[in-house]
C-alpha cells in the first residue's frame, strides 16, 4: 500500500461481533486515496483464539495501544464503529496524547460508568449474534443485502461477556479535548446534537467534547458495508483536518 509521509495512520476498529475483515471494502478505498489506514480485530473477537471468551476492555484497550505503538507511537486516527466505542474511550482517557481524532461511525464517547449490558447473567461467558429479527429492533439493517447478512451470520464471532459486563471507568477531562468527527448514519446528526445537549444517557459525553465536527452518511448502522466508498471518503476528510 502506498502511504503519504505526515498522515496519522488510521485505525479502524469494528464494533460487536465483528473482526478487521469488516472493514475490507472501506480499506480498498482509503488506499485509493493512499491513506495510511489498517483494520485491527479486538481481542476476544479472534474465532482462533482459545481463550477469547475471557478477554476485557482492558484487554481491547490494550491492544489499540499496541497498534499505535507498531506505527510508531505516533498520534493516531481511530475510527472506532458501534460497540468499539467503549474500548476506544478507554484509550482516549488513558493517552488523549496518542489520538490525532477520533471518528466515531454510528457510535459516540461513552460516559464513566457505562457497561453495555449489565443486566447479562455471571453464568454466560460469551453473546453470539442475535437473530436479525432480534438485532433489527436494536440497530437499522438498512441497505444490507441477504449476501451481506450472509456473510455478517458466517464470519460473526460471539463477544466476550467481560466485554459487556465490564464498567468503563474514565477519568482524564483532557479526552474532551481530543479532535473528533462523528459519522451519523442511522440517526441525524442534528437530532443526535439535540440528545446530547438534552443528557440523553447515550450522548451525553459529546456535548462535552471541545473540538467536534459531524457527518452524516444516511445509511444503517452497518455503513461499511452499505455504503463503503462514502464511509472511506468521510474517514479521510475527517482524518485530513487539522483542527
Amino acid at each position: 500500500m502506498t502511504t503519504t509521509v505526515g498522515r496519522p495512520t488510521i485505525i479502524l476498529i469494528a464494533g460487536h461481533w465483528l473482526g478487521a475483515w469488516a472493514w475490507d471494502d472501506v480499506l480498498e478505498h482509503l488506499e485509493t486515496d493512499h491513506s495510511r489506514a489498517v483494520a485491527m480485530t479486538l481481542p476476544g473477537l479472534d474465532g482462533g483464539d482459545p481463550g477469547r471468551a475471557a478477554k476485557t476492555l482492558d484487554d481491547q484497550a490494550a491492544a489499540i495501544l499496541g497498534v499505535i505503538a507498531q506505527h510508531g507511537n505516533q498520534p493516531a486516527v481511530l475510527v472506532a464503529h458501534s460497540g468499539a466505542n467503549a474500548p476506544v474511550s478507554l484509550v482516549v482517557d488513558r493517552h488523549p496524547e496518542l489520538v490525532h481524532r477520533v471518528v466515531w461511525v454510528d457510535s459516540g464517547p461513552v460516559a464513566t460508568g457505562s457497561v453495555f449490558a449489565p443486566d447479562l447473567p455471571d453464568g454466560m461467558e460469551e453473546l453470539p449474534l442475535p437473530s436479525f429479527d432480534t438485532l433489527a429492533q436494536q440497530a437499522s439493517l438498512d441497505g444490507l443485502s441477504a449476501e451481506v447478512l450472509g456473510r455478517f451470520r458466517a464470519r460473526a464471532v460471539p463477544e466476550p461477556g467481560p466485554v459487556l459486563r465490564q464498567p468503563v471507568e474514565l477519568t482524564n477531562d483532557a479526552r474532551h479535548k481530543v479532535q473528533t468527527t462523528l459519522v451519523c448514519c442511522s440517526i441525524p446528526g442534528a437530532q443526535v446534537l439535540e440528545l446530547a445537549r438534552a443528557g440523553h444517557a447515550m450522548f451525553a459525553e459529546v456535548a462535552n467534547l471541545e473540538h467536534l465536527d459531524v457527518i452524516d452518511l444516511p445509511t444503517g448502522h452497518w455503513p461499511m458495508w452499505s455504503r463503503p466508498r462514502d464511509l472511506a471518503e468521510a474517514i479521510h476528510s475527517a482524518a485530513s483536518r487539522t483542527n
